[in-house]
């Protein structure tokens, strides 16, 4: 192993901020798999490099976590073969893993100057030696890519690499996963009489059939998931008794612990409404314009069919506050060429 090409690989890396991912990503979801497409946009948006940098480089990160209202876990280096779990390509982190670490610690320079082309040919390896279509592990790559960008090589090549979760999912073909999250559930032979009461199913959890509960058409998903009465408090220290496996505390876009990821089903999803969608750009979740994008706050919106959600294990209040930052660096640069 070469420390010197270990610390060319992430001095290469850390030339990518935030920006420069995004683009990378748009990049690739070309050559990922539809089961995957959504699900690795999501995971950049709950691990949002530029972020996590402010918080690594906090003087007083106490001080910082109380003044953006942190909860769980967000730091990488906590959940490093973990976070990706609801990532189909998760089932093939052994081997993604193990490629990326060879790639890092090769000692010749890699082919491509090219972040995307780079992560497609890591995947290529990774594919072959699981056996399984290149497109089933370019989302897992680029996830893998952005993990060691924020934790090190030296943690990334620390952790078990392995399949954390149960995986259920994986038991299925990607194109049979991806087909049952747009699938409505059946209302039986008199549905019709149901009317507005038709319900349907909310997964939040692929990985465990238990994970899941009933919402009434035109139901918000923070309200139908109230009423499931199981303990969600002993798994998940930011929910709330009585009020579902859903982080809540206000049921009105004011607090911004009930963000969720939409991995199937979003356009069976109400248009985000102005406050919800001033306020996702608020907390620093997502800024879009797109009315029914990836990021929802489940308090807000209302749910036409069966819906596949993924809970971050983190939320906070950042958004104003990594604006502001962006600002003052820009002052900075500008009175620096002075």
């Amino acid at each position: 192993m070469s420390t010197n090409s270990d610390s060319l690989f992430e001095a290469f890396l850390n030339q990518h901020d935030s920006k420069a991912w995004e683009k990378v990503v748009q990049q690739l979801l070309p050559n990922i798999h539809q089961v995957d497409k959504d699900a690795t946009q999501i995971w950049f948006q709950f691990y949002p490099l530029d972020f996590m940098r402010v918080l690594q480089k906090a003087e007083n990160l106490p001080a910082l976590e109380i003044q953006l209202q942190l909860q769980g876990t967000y730091f990488l280096k906590d959940q490093i073969d973990s976070s990706h779990s609801f990532l189909y390509g998760h089932a093939y982190w052994p081997q993604v893993k193990a490629a990326v670490v060879e790639f890092a610690e090769a000692h010749s320079g890699p082919d491509s100057l090219d972040l995307s082309a780079q992560i497609r040919s890591v995947a290529a390896k990774a594919a072959k030696k699981a056996n399984v279509n290149e497109n089933l592990v370019v989302g897992i790559t680029a996830v893998a890519f952005m993990t060691l960008q924020q934790v090190g090589l030296s943690a990334f090549k620390a952790s078990a690499g392995k399949v954390v979760a149960n995986h259920l999912i994986s038991k299925k073909s990607a194109d049979q996963v991806a087909s049952s999250r747009e699938k409505d559930d059946s209302q039986g032979l008199f549905g019709f009489l149901k009317g507005a009461r038709t319900e349907f199913t909310v997964n939040y959890n692929e990985n465990d059939p238990s994970s899941r509960f009933k919402i009434i058409n035109t139901q918000q998903i923070t309200t139908a998931a109230a009423n499931d009465k199981r303990d969600h408090v002993s798994k998940d220290a930011r929910c709330t008794a009585n009020e579902g496996p859903i982080p809540v505390q206000c049921r009105s876009a004011a607090c911004g612990t009930c963000w969720v990821g939409v991995i199937g089903g979003r356009e069976k999803l109400s248009d985000v409404p102005e406050r919800e969608g001033r306020k996702i750009k608020e907390f620093g979740y997502i800024n879009t314009s797109d009315p029914k994008p990836l990021i929802r706050l489940a308090c807000m919106a209302e749910a036409f069919g069966a819906v596949t959600i993924v809970i971050p294990p983190w939320n906070g209040v950042f958004g104003k506050f990594m604006k502001n930052q962006q600002t003052a660096d820009s002052e900075a640069q500008t009175a620096g060429k002075r």
